[in-house]
């Protein structure tokens, strides 16, 4: 499986975010199977480091949120990982139970996604700009170049996947430049081949609106949105142009597009 159903402007293909992170824990190999299990296409999910230099799949700078542990993720080293439970905090029903606590669900690591999902393309989010080299020796040594996807807030964290045969998506700064350009009429075609974009920026300022999204598709790249986890939300997007749905709920969203483009 190759990077080019995210890379099609005309697919509409259903998003893991972290996972089925709504239903299990977010980034952990049980949100990915069960995103698989409901139908997800690709997985999209962040990229940490730990204090020895491996890529871990991790949103926040700190264990607190999603763990039962504390403080700084770059401070432990892998080894010291496992004893972290990372489904200690997750509760689907507003802290009522904890279904995943004590299940032995952990913080996996790049290299065991690339592994364990070799048909998946991956939309990876670097968190933090050292992340960029390993993660570059990781994916290229699993022969992984061709279905995944780098983007990052940092333009540095791009840089060395703008070259052949990786696939960059956009930084923020190029995400910028687009909206900036698509306002005057005047789009600047980036190095990126994709542009993977929040809803709303800061939850007020609507990002994948009619001309962003026009000024992508003239380049012939495709606007994915995250996070969307309302149909019709989902089909305002697509009314507007976006492609993909990156989501919290794959299999409601699946169903929105089947009934929507009937596949």
């Amino acid at each position: 499986m190759s990077a080019e159903l995210l890379l099609r402007a005309g697919a509409h293909p259903i998003i893991g975010h972290r996972g089925a992170s709504g239903l299990a824990p977010e980034n952990t190999i049980a949100s990915f199977d069960l995103a698989l299990e409901q139908g997800a296409e690709a997985f999209e999910f962040d990229l940490r480091m730990t204090r020895d230099g491996v890529p871990v799949v991790f949103h926040d700078p700190t264990l607190d949120r999603t763990t039962d542990g504390k403080g700084p993720l770059l401070d432990r080293a892998l080894a010291d990982l496992p004893r972290f439970d990372a489904g200690a905090r997750f509760s689907a029903d507003g802290g009522r139970t904890f279904p995943f606590r004590g299940q032995g669900v952990r913080i996996p690591t790049l290299a065991e996604m690339l592994a364990r999902y070799p048909q998946v393309p991956f939309l990876i989010e670097l968190k933090e700009v050292g992340a960029a080299g390993p993660a570059v020796e990781e994916i290229a040594r699993a022969g992984a170049e061709n279905r995944v996807v780098v983007a990052s807030f940092h333009d540095q964290a791009v840089a060395p996947f703008r070259r052949r045969p990786f696939h960059p998506g956009a930084s923020r700064p190029e995400i910028v430049r687009l909206a900036a350009g698509a306002l005057v009429g005047h789009a600047v075609d980036d190095p990126a081949e994709l542009y993977a974009v929040p809803d709303r920026y800061r939850d007020l300022i609507p990002v994948p609106t009619r001309r962003f999204v026009a000024a992508a598709t003239r380049l012939g790249k495709p606007v994915h949105v995250w996070t969307v986890n309302d149909p019709e939300r989902a089909n305002r997007l697509w009314d507007v142009g976006c492609s993909g749905m990156i989501t919290n709920f794959p299999g409601l969203l699946l169903a929105a597009r089947r009934s929507r483009f009937g596949s």
